[in-house]
């Protein structure tokens, strides 16, 4: 070997990481809040110089959405081998995917068909990733029903503003960060940030904070409010035929908008408003009373799909926008969406 050789030895490691390296893997990342597995296992690789596509080599897996698919479901062994080569304990690993506080029937699905109102697996907020110290996706952003942010109340994206492509960091075949787009290399970051009305930021956070709890599984009215949330877009009227987990996040933020339009009718007088006013204050229940906004969610959701629906004392249902109003009324800011501010613990 030459000087120069041993001055600028040639490494690489990508294809003989999982051979070569046999106790703690040198770089450990920790979990960030909310964070979702695969992105954390896509800095990982990251850290250790090894790009996604070649780190499901390392866990035993084959290319492909290897990272995406273990969010649904972590294999013990690939649980294991993780916590012996970084140290972080099964229980964190667990926190990080996809688990039973989801509702399973709100998550987006895998499968990307390139149309442009069609689902991507994946959204972002620009403003989250420009902040985070390293660059990391959230849980949350895997919900259909999730539209904005809740920190800082902009509308998410779901597409490289670039070149159109979803985002695809396990296809990363080389040594880049996560918030880089793997099809043209676009930083995610950068990404200007779209408009959302403070009444869909709204009803996107009362659905969030809705959607967070084991309760909506445990609801008598709790299936019956997943399945008006999938069917928004025929509420809508716009996406007659289509479901909400089958839309991008500028076609269900969309569906949002037209839900949350004033209804066409003749204006309220100012007796008739405080009538109004009146019985929003005996029919809106406290924020602990989460079972009771699960059923006046559902209720007001069923009205707007055109089927007028009455209380059990045979009062006119409350309407979305009324019902959002008295939500924002009680949450009046973004960043309200964890459960213990809901319900002031």
């Amino acid at each position: 070997m030459t000087t120069a050789d041993a001055r600028t030895p040639a490494i690489s490691i990508r294809e003989r990481y999982g051979d070569v390296v046999s106790d703690l893997w040198p770089v450990t990342v920790m979990p960030q809040p909310d964070e979702l597995l695969s992105s954390w296992l896509h800095r990982l690789a990251y850290a250790n110089g090894v790009a996604p596509r070649a780190f499901a080599r390392v866990l035993g897996l084959n290319p492909g959405m290897w990272s995406a698919a273990l969010d649904l479901r972590l294999p013990a062994d690939i649980a294991n081998l993780l916590y012996a080569k970084t140290g972080v304990a099964s229980d964190q690993l667990a926190a990080m995917t996809l688990s039973q506080d989801l509702p399973k029937q709100l998550l987006l699905p895998l499968r990307y068909n390139g149309q442009r109102d069609s689902s991507t697996w994946l959204q972002f907020c620009c403003r989250c990733l420009s902040e985070d110290a390293q660059p990391y996706f959230r849980r949350r952003w895997r919900l259909a029903t999730r539209v904005s942010c809740t920190e800082h109340g902009c509308r998410l994206r779901d597409r490289c503003p670039s070149c159109n492509s979803s985002i695809a960091v396990f296809d990363q075949s080389e040594l880049v960060p996560q918030h880089s787009c793997a099809a043209c290399g676009y930083d995610l970051r950068r990404a200007p940030i779209p408009y959302l009305s403070p009444m869909t930021r709204t009803f996107d956070r009362c659905i969030d904070n809705v959607c967070s709890l084991e309760a909506i599984a445990h609801s008598p009215s709790g299936p019956m409010l997943i399945r008006r949330l999938l069917s928004l877009p025929s509420a809508g009227g716009y996406y007659s035929a289509m479901i909400l987990t089958s839309l991008s996040t500028a076609a269900r933020a969309y569906c949002a908008e037209l839900l949350n339009c004033p209804s066409e009718g003749p204006v309220d007088d100012a007796e008739d408003e405080e009538r109004k006013a009146r019985r929003l204050r005996r029919l809106i229940p406290p924020p602990c009373d989460h079972p009771a906004w699960i059923e006046l969610l559902a209720n007001a959701l069923r009205r707007s799909r055109g089927r007028p629906n009455v209380s059990k004392g045979k009062e006119p249902a409350i309407k979305l926008p009324d019902l959002l109003g008295a939500y924002a009324r009680m949450n009046p800011g973004p960043g309200r969406r964890r459960v213990q501010e809901m319900i002031g613990t």
